[in-house]
């Protein structure tokens, strides 16, 4: 683990789709996690990806756009995949298909992110057991735009 990073707390065996939405979980993403590689997010700003990340940049974190085309958005620099970003990235929030998610969680244990967002409508239990197995802290279908009014940090 590199500077200022801790390790993962003990991941308690989650099999039902509420665990999916552990508000601890929520809870510890939405305080914890400073810097969060936005995956699908563009200069789109029709997608959700540019609301909700802009949300996130608002709330004091930063954000990092991960698209195939690299772009520029929100005033950061963009990178066409989570490995060629060149430092730690503490959560990987996704904007892509389900069946395209799974593969995103993998590259994120394999950057040794903290955690994995799947966006509402975005769900892989087998993904989900890999990750939290991993030890990273894992939510699935859920916004953290949506779920920062009830559980985020004041």
């Amino acid at each position: 683990m590199g500077p200022g990073r801790t390790e993962p707390p003990a991941r308690r065996e989650r099999t039902d789709m509420t665990s999916w939405a552990d508000e601890s979980d929520i809870r510890a993403i939405l305080a914890d996690c400073e810097t969060w590689a936005v995956v699908g997010l563009s200069t789109n700003k029709g997608r959700a990806a540019y609301g909700v990340a802009r949300f996130l940049q608002e709330k004091g974190k930063r954000i990092v756009p991960v698209h195939p085309s690299a772009e520029q958005v929100h005033g950061e620099p963009g990178y066409a995949s989570l490995a060629d970003i060149p430092f730690a990235v503490d959560c990987v929030d996704v904007f892509v298909r389900s069946e395209l998610a799974g593969d995103i969680a993998d590259q994120a244990v394999g950057i040794n992110a903290r955690a994995v967002w799947f966006q509402l409508d975005v769900t892989d239990p087998d993904a989900y057991a890999r990750t939290t197995a991993a030890g990273l802290t894992m939510v699935m279908d859920r916004c953290p735009a949506i779920e920062w009014g009830r559980l985020g940090p004041s």
